[in-house]
């Protein structure tokens, strides 16, 4: 049993131990390859750009032009997006209709 006096000298050195250990531990955790949130991040952030890109490309493959004249917009939008329905269900694209 510890006697009055030394009581808080251990709880006192005990605390310490686990403060300095624990900026250890937790760097050792970041050093075996676990990513940072900011990474996950970043990689989603990539992720979903490179998915946007790849879906406009398509769109202007199959006759939307974004830099062109808008006064069109959302039907050659429109028209666009059903063409590539109808290549990903196999079916023949629908005609265009401009207004």
């Amino acid at each position: 049993m510890l006697n009055l006096r030394t009581a808080p000298l251990a709880v006192l050195a005990l605390s310490a131990a686990a403060l300095i250990s624990l900026p250890v531990a937790s760097a050792q955790a970041q050093d075996a390859g676990a990513s940072t949130p900011k990474e996950v991040r970043k990689a989603q952030r990539k992720e979903a750009r490179a998915k946007k890109n790849a879906e406009l490309s398509q769109l202007e493959k199959n006759g939307y032009n974004p830099a062109g004249e808008q006064t069109n917009y959302p039907q050659n939008l429109q028209n666009a997006q059903k063409k590539i329905d109808a290549q990903k269900a196999g079916k023949p694209a629908p005609a265009t209709t401009t207004q």
